[in-house]
């Protein structure tokens, strides 16, 4: 029972509900016969504003350039930024909300936003108006992050890039966040080598939090860099990527219940060495997932994120499902509202046409045939047109 105020009311046994609620109205009620009713997903990682897509990358990455190969060739990162920067507000609202709706339309009602592609003021605010805006006008749960730390911009050292991020940014930042016009969450630093180093990482993240914004960065993807331990130190919410963690680092972030946000998409695509969640989750770490939507990682769907998840980082069904819901909520702060079923939480759902809810990881790319409905705060924000007359298997 979910009620008017979009939180749930009731979770138990139909005929105790029945008799619970039986002279009780309802604007809706959905047959769910048969079928699995799931916390709505949550995706905790995504780079979802920017203009201009990197598909001639992905054929550069399979003849086997690197990473950091096509970012110092003016790829990456920097490609993103020159069209973002002259991409108009309208053109990236409308891209983004088209996004949107594709993952919500795969099971994701909380969703991690990032700037990170304008790496100057002007662009880092005109991102985070377009999520701000979205978080206004669309049924979907948005958690957004302040990225302008994504990388150096070009003709700037990144000690520069850190003064004019700590002086001019986060300033206007905290003065839009006081006047009401934008809400940030989180703040992020791509800490990596030839990025944002150790110290600079540091700098801007205590600065971040001195304005109230919760710690959740990139950290160890490619080159150990001691991000976990320094993430541990300032008390982060999260840390996305470890694929070269220390096991200092796991320690660290066990101890200080800092969520690790693993990125499967990304390991995958660029063909990295698979973060070590099985390590991490018998360490006591609070494991979580994200699909790390963007121009070098396009997958919209979470569940085909805790089916790579299954089978290349060796976690258990049950354990990719927290993942993708409780654990990925609290990655972003918000487990005491989202990411499981109890009385009064909010009523995100997902309604699955099978009878058992391993499906939904099982069936690689056929959660389209596989969701019959979305729910945010009680409203069916999606219902699929075949739904009742398809079998899903």
């Amino acid at each position: 029972i979910v009620c008017r105020d979009g939180c749930i009311e009731a979770v138990g046994q139909a005929d105790v509900i029945r008799n619970q609620f039986s002279g009780a109205t309802f604007e809706r009620i959905i047959d769910c016969s048969g079928k699995c009713v799931l916390p709505g997903l949550v995706d905790a990682h995504t780079h979802p504003v920017w203009a201009g897509d990197r598909v001639h990358e992905f054929a550069m990455k399979l003849a086997g350039a690197s990473y950091m190969e096509i970012h110092q060739a003016g790829g990456g990162i920097h490609f993103t930024v020159e069209h973002t920067r002259k991409a108009a507000e309208e053109e990236l609202f409308n891209t983004f909300k088209h996004r949107l709706e594709r993952m919500r339309r795969a099971g994701s009602t909380l969703v991690e936003c990032k700037s990170g592609y304008g790496l100057d003021l002007e662009t880092e605010l005109k991102m985070l108006r377009v999520i701000e805006r979205a978080k206004q006008s669309m049924d979907i749960g948005i958690s957004s992050t302040y990225c302008g730390a994504h990388s150096v911009p070009k003709g700037k050292t990144a000690t520069e890039a850190t003064d004019d991020i700590i002086n001019n940014h986060l300033p206007k930042l905290k003065e839009l966040k006081l006047s009401g016009e934008i809400h940030v969450n989180n703040i992020d630093v791509f800490c990596e080598k030839g990025v944002f180093d150790l110290e600079s990482t540091r700098r801007i993240l205590q600065a971040g939090k001195d304005i109230g914004l919760q710690i959740n960065f990139h950290g160890d993807e490619l080159h150990p860099m001691k991000s976990a331990e320094l993430g541990a130190e300032l008390g982060a919410r999260a840390i996305s990527h470890l694929e070269e963690v220390s096991d200092e680092g796991i320690a660290a972030m066990a101890r200080a219940k800092c969520a690790a946000v693993l990125l499967p998409t990304t390991a995958y695509m660029l063909r990295l060495k698979q973060p070590q969640a099985r390590k991490m989750l018998e360490e006591g770490v609070i494991v979580a997932l994200g699909s790390d939507f963007n121009p070098n990682a396009y997958c919209f769907s979470m569940p085909m994120v805790m089916h790579l998840a299954c089978v290349n980082m060796k976690m258990s069904m049950n354990e990719a499902l927290a993942a993708a819901t409780i654990n990925a909520a609290y990655a972003l702060g918000k487990s005491d509202t989202h990411g499981s079923i109890e009385t009064g939480k909010q009523g995100d759902l997902v309604i699955i046409n099978s009878s058992r809810w391993e499906h939904l990881i099982y069936q690689f790319g056929g959660h389209e045939a596989l969701i019959d409905y979305v729910i945010v705060k009680g409203k069916v924000v999606y219902q699929n047109e075949r739904c009742g007359t398809m079998s899903s298997y």
